[in-house]
């Protein structure tokens, strides 16, 4: 990877100018852009709360992990923190291909000079330690039990990483930081939802410093993202239509939680069913295509019913419909 160019950040910048929230805290940041920082998103719209937390990540050195449901935007929510700041940043997935060689580093094959020797070559973990770099670990339930103790080491605010086959001790930059995402909070995959997740050791959880909680948007934040994102809804027809897509949506959260079904629509699949609806010019077409299909074959109808209380429109796959047919078949 390419270096950072600014080590320090040089600039205050207010918290209630930059994000909205109502407070006279400012944080430091930095004057220049450099490769590593995330494009700002103009659209996107911050939860004051996480904001706060992530804010504290930044500027008080706090570890902090944000959980939250999938799709409602954690990752995001820090890179677009960082954005604002100019802090750069580095996410790694920690999918069961990441090893503790991939984030320590590994003895490779280089050429140098016409000859071929063996170098070490450094990994992100002690990349990222050595500078400026706000590290996101996403996925952070998901990890291999040998990769989360190499993270273990660095967890510790003033926690100093050792590269044993270099004889090495790294220092962390003074504005290097730490921030996870997870879809559970260490307790495994309770609900069944989360496949993949593992319990996470409460001595490692027990490092973090804030855990937040993000939950999905207020409807009116919701609909000013997807509009945000797809112009051609920008009127009064299209506000009407996101919002009924939205309490499609907000249905399937409610039976999510009450444990009626097993999916639920993210606001990133509300949004995959407007630019669906701009290619099908249909509604249910586009539900069907982007969020239905995806489903139980077992839950499809109650589904169907929540599309039907919003668009007052029966799909093939509702109780009502089936229960047309058979009526039908009956009477011939």
């Amino acid at each position: 990877m390419s270096d950072i160019k600014v080590q320090q950040p040089d600039i205050m910048i207010s918290v209630r100018d930059v994000f909205g929230i109502d407070t006279n805290l400012k944080v430091p940041a930095f004057s220049e852009r450099d490769d590593h920082v995330p494009e700002i998103d103009t659209a996107y719209q911050f939860n004051p709360e996480v904001t706060l937390a992530i804010l504290a990540g930044f500027s008080r050195d706090r570890r902090v992990m944000v959980q939250g449901l999938h799709g409602t935007g954690k990752s995001t929510h820090i890179e677009q923190v960082a954005a604002r700041l100019n802090w750069p940043c580095v996410r790694i997935n920690l999918d069961g291909h990441i090893s503790r060689l991939d984030l320590v580093g590994k003895d490779t094959i280089v050429l140098r000079d016409g000859k071929q020797i063996t170098e070490f070559q450094e990994g992100i973990v002690p990349w990222a330690l050595r500078r400026p770099t706000a590290l996101i670990f996403d996925e952070f339930d998901a990890g291999r039990p040998d990769v989360m103790f190499v993270i273990q080491r660095i967890l510790e605010r003033d926690g100093k990483f050792t590269l044993l086959d270099q004889n090495e001790v790294i220092h962390p930059h003074s504005h290097f930081r730490l921030f996870a995402t997870a879809n559970t909070v260490g307790l495994g995959n309770s609900t069944g939802l989360y496949h993949g997740t593992q319990m996470i050791n409460q001595a490692q959880m027990d490092r973090w410093n804030i855990v937040t909680t993000l939950n999905y948007l207020p409807t009116n934040d919701e609909v000013k993202i997807v509009q945000s994102r797809l112009p051609s809804f920008n009127d009064e027809k299209g506000k009407q239509l996101v919002e009924s897509m939205i309490a499609v949506a907000d249905l399937t959260r409610k039976s999510f939680a009450a444990g009626d079904i097993s999916t639920l629509m993210s606001p990133r699949t509300v949004i995959s069913w407007a630019e669906n609806i701009e290619i099908f010019n249909n509604p249910a077409i586009a539900f069907r295509l982007s969020f239905l299909n995806k489903c139980d074959e077992a839950e499809k109808p109650m589904i169907a019913e929540f599309f039907q209380r919003c668009f007052n429109q029966e799909l093939s796959e509702s109780w009502a419909h089936q229960a047309a047919e058979v009526m039908a078949d009956g009477q011939h």
